[in-house]
């Protein structure tokens, strides 16, 4: 990784961090565990912000080396130690940083996929968004669905899409997975996404680092059409690498570009026929 890089991601962090910090506490005094709330949130947000102007800054970059490059930068500021051979067993920087960046990611991914969809009345949520919606009764659809979304186990989807396509009608159509790995669970991740589909929901996976979609059993997996792996697991796989797209293997940027017109596509046929949104739809 060069050097320059390197450097531009920690700067990037250690900025970040410590305004959002600022932010955070203001004048306020706080007791050492708020102060611990608030260094936690700070993180969280600096992740956000480092990864989406690196991005931008280092276009030809693949974007999980970017995220690698934050990640050290994290816990150097954590520990005081850049070492990697050393950071590798420093256990409780590490746990911060799987916290504090699962969390960021998919914030980056709500945020930015909302501002897309946003003319399409379209807005992506969080699990504890849609947990509110429930609660609140705010969700338009029909009790089947609020029953299967009151027995999704917590953890099984990060992200929810929903569609507005009237005042006061919110309906949710889309149930999203976050990783930053394809090899995070994804063989357990596959089965609530196909149950997904069966249920006639929108059911796609964000992935950070693709480098394991260059071996074939992971393909496969996606894209289904092999003895062990019959049917596709996902509707669409989107994932942030220069990659080219491989049948329902998406690559995707900040702009989300692809996710957003298929996110159109898929909203359109639950609202008017869903009963063709199963595990063999795919977007145009």
């Amino acid at each position: 990784m060069p050097v320059d890089l390197k450097k531009f991601c920690s700067q990037l962090y250690l900025r970040y961090s410590t305004r959002e910090l600022a932010r955070i506490v203001g004048a306020r005094h706080l007791s050492q565990q708020q102060m611990e709330k608030a260094a936690i949130e700070a993180r969280k947000k600096a992740i956000e912000q480092s990864f989406a102007e690196a991005v931008t800054e280092y276009p030809d970059v693949e974007p999980h080396q970017l995220w690698d490059a934050i990640y050290v930068s994290h816990v150097k500021l954590k520990s005081g130690v850049d070492n990697l051979d050393v950071i590798g067993k420093i256990v409780s920087s590490h746990q911060s940083w799987i916290k504090s960046s699962g969390h960021a990611y998919e914030e980056i991914i709500k945020s930015k996929a909302t501002e897309a969809l946003s003319p399409h009345k379209i807005k992506i949520v969080l699990q504890r968004d849609l947990t509110e919606m429930l609660r609140t009764g705010s969700l338009t659809n029909a009790s089947r669905d609020i029953e299967i979304f009151e027995r999704m186990k917590r953890g099984t989807f990060d992200l929810y899409a929903i569609v507005s396509p009237e005042k006061d009608k919110n309906y949710c159509f889309g149930c999203i997975q976050c990783k930053t790995s394809i090899r995070e669970r994804v063989k357990g991740d596959r089965e609530p996404s196909i149950q997904a589909m069966n249920d006639f929901f929108w059911s796609t996976i964000f992935v950070l680092n693709g480098d394991f979609l260059r071996l074939p059993e992971f393909i496969e997996m996606v894209n289904g059409g092999t003895e062990k792996f019959s049917g596709n697991g996902w509707h669409g796989m989107y994932v942030f690498s220069h990659l080219p797209q491989n049948d329902r293997i998406y690559p995707t940027n900040l702009a989300f570009t692809n996710f957003q017109e298929h996110a159109v596509q898929a909203a359109n046929m639950w609202l008017t026929q869903r009963q063709w949104l199963n595990t063999n739809w795919r977007a145009d």
